[in-house]
Order: structure tokens, then sequence, then C-alpha cells
């Protein structure tokens, strides 16, 4: 199955329905990341209450960003204690980073435009969100070729010969060296 999501279609499909149901592993990249909240019953809560619920369920939760979050995203994250302190949720910095990827269980993939953020994968009104386009599938090759490059990113196999490298704020060869 591969599809095109476009605008509010990504919230209501992946972030909504296919993200909760993760029964091993969650991985999402993206270079822009926010406070981003979603429709629990008649509230909006933030999304890192999924991520939270997803740690302490035994999923592992891997996020890979490019710039540090604001202060609402920090003051949100710091609420959740399996977050913060779990070796389920592993989080990198990487200044490269642009790509847009939610990986599920190594079987489904998101891939497009839309960064980590309310307006981009939230639950903003429909007028004042972003035009999003991407695609959900499930097509092996796809989702090996996403995860091996999320991977290479994540355990810093670029690091040595990255330009950035001096001016990283959190190289991760230098995490996944242990």
């Amino acid at each position: 199955m591969t599809r095109l999501l476009l605008n509010d279609q990504l919230y209501k499909d992946f972030i909504l329905k296919a993200v909760p149901e993760t029964k091993r592993f969650l991985w999402i990249a993206t270079a822009d990341i926010k406070n981003m909240h979603f429709e629990q019953g008649k509230r909006f809560v933030p999304f890192l209450k999924t991520l939270s619920d997803l740690v302490e369920q035994g999923r592992e939760v891997r996020l890979l960003h490019a710039k540090e979050p604001g202060p609402r995203f920090r003051m949100d994250f710091d609420s959740y204690p399996s977050l913060v302190k779990s070796d389920r949720f592993e989080r990198i910095l990487c200044p490269r980073v642009h790509f847009k990827s939610i990986i599920i269980d190594g079987v489904r993939a998101y891939t497009g435009s839309a960064n980590f953020t309310g307006a981009g994968m939230g639950a903003k009104n429909q007028n004042r969100r972003n035009f999003e386009a991407g695609v959900d599938t499930s097509d092996p090759l796809i989702v090996r070729g996403l995860m091996d490059f999320f991977d290479d990113v994540f355990l810093g196999r670029h690091c040595t010969e990255c330009s950035y490298l001096k001016e990283c704020p959190d190289p991760a060869n230098r995490i996944h060296q242990d």
C-alpha cells in the first residue's frame, strides 16, 4: 500500500490512527519541532503524551531533529518523566536534518513535506495549517530505504566528514560510540 496524503489527511490518518498503534518502535525525523497537539476526546493534548505512552508501554522511540525546540515544547517534554529518564526514548539534534519521516515498526512509513509542528502534522484549523504533501507507504523497499537513511544519520555515520561538526551541538557519532 502506498498512498498520497494531503494536508490534514496526515493528521487524521497517520498521526491520530497509525502512530498510537505502534507495536515495537517509532522513529521520527523532522527539521523543525514544536509543541504539536492532537485531539483526545474533547481536549487537545501535547503529542508528547503519545510518545510518553508508547515508551511506558515498552515501545522504542527515536526523535531526530535539526534545531532546538522552543520553550513550550521543552516545558511539556519535561513533564513526561518517561521521555526524560527512559532508555527507550532517544533524541538527537543534527543541524543538517531536513527530511521529514515517521517510521512505524519497520513496516509502515510517512515521508513528505510536513515538519513535526501543529501547522504541519497537528490539530490546526484547516485555514491555519500549512499546505503539506507526503506519502504513507508499507512498500518494504521504501520503508527499508528510509530506515537505513534514518539510521545512518541517527548513528552519526556522516559526522566525521560533516562540515558542521565543530559547531554541532550534539554530534551523534560521539553519543553512539559506546
